[in-house]
């Protein structure tokens, strides 16, 4: 538990500069240090990687940091979501890998504050259960844990980003949950789906929409499997159900692994046709 207790020391205790240049030097004294202290950290290691785009700690975006970062060549043309931590283990049956993302370039710093701070509190609370559940593991005897987060861009357009991040725990078998935001880039807004309709209405039309779908893959192929109210499984969404919006305006509703089917089914999505929700939906704005 030493080498545990080592890192997550190093992982609490890293100052996050508020100046580009900092944040560069920073990343270049960790991996100059990470390569002088391999030899007694042995697997127990904090990835430092692109330079600027990753360093360890807690993040509050100040003004300061975005514009530096805004005036990078290529980076600040391009990017708007990027890897701003990493951290990895891997201790003989104990493995880790966590990967936070962070956002730049909205016009609401405030937003992209919560929206940085609520990642990297995502990941933390992520790394203390796991170190934890592995000093917990070591008093009974050993055992296998493993974890893995990181995130994917579903969406990058003009005026949207989706983000998904994914926590995947392994412990005999894996269980995987996900979780979503879509920002209006323009007009700095985190999108929720009630706000996208009138009413709470949209909660039946999509989860019968849902329903019937489930039974149609079920009715076309038998190694689908969903499992349905009277057998304590989907009934209907709830009103913050997981969802995201795709590039050509759908809505996409999200189910975690477990959530609605066996294992094996993995994550579940379900695009719904627009025609369905029309009548529903406060604008075309986001949705059409």
């Amino acid at each position: 538990m030493k080498r545990l207790n080592k890192l997550k020391n190093n992982y609490d205790g890293v100052e996050i500069p508020s100046e580009l240049e900092n944040v560069v030097k920073l990343s270049i004294q960790q991996a100059k240090s990470s390569r002088k202290k391999r030899g007694y950290l042995k697997h127990w290691s904090i990835g430092v990687a692109a330079a600027a785009a990753l360093f360890i700690g807690s993040i509050n975006m100040s003004p300061s940091f975005a514009q530096a970062m805004a005036n990078v060549p290529v980076l600040g043309s391009i990017v708007e979501a990027f890897t701003v931590q990493q951290l990895t283990v891997d201790d003989e049956t104990y493995q880790a890998n966590l990967n936070t993302p962070a956002v730049v370039g909205l016009d609401d710093e405030q937003l992209q504050s919560m929206l940085n701070e609520k990642y990297i509190k995502e990941n933390k609370a992520l790394f203390e259960q796991f170190e934890q559940d592995v000093e917990d593991m070591k008093q009974e005897g050993d055992g296998h844990l493993g974890v893995d987060s990181g995130y994917e861009i579903l969406t990058d357009t003009e005026q949207l980003l989706a983000i998904a991040r994914y926590e995947v725990n392994t412990v005999g078998s894996s269980s995987t949950t996900m979780k979503y935001d879509t920002i209006d880039k323009q007009n700095s807004i985190l999108i929720t789906l009630p706000s996208l309709f009138k009413d709470d209405a949209y909660v039946d039309v999509i989860s019968s929409y849902i329903v019937n779908e489930m039974k149609e893959q079920m009715a076309a192929d038998e190694d689908v499997v969903y499992f349905f109210s009277e057998d304590g499984g989907f009934e209907q969404i709830i009103s913050d159900q997981n969802f995201y919006i795709t590039s050509d305006h759908k809505l996409v509703i999200s189910f975690d692994k477990y959530e609605a089917a066996p294992g094996y089914m993995g994550i579940l999505t379900f695009e719904i046709p627009t025609n369905l929700l029309k009548d529903f939906l406060v604008s075309d704005t986001y949705i059409n």
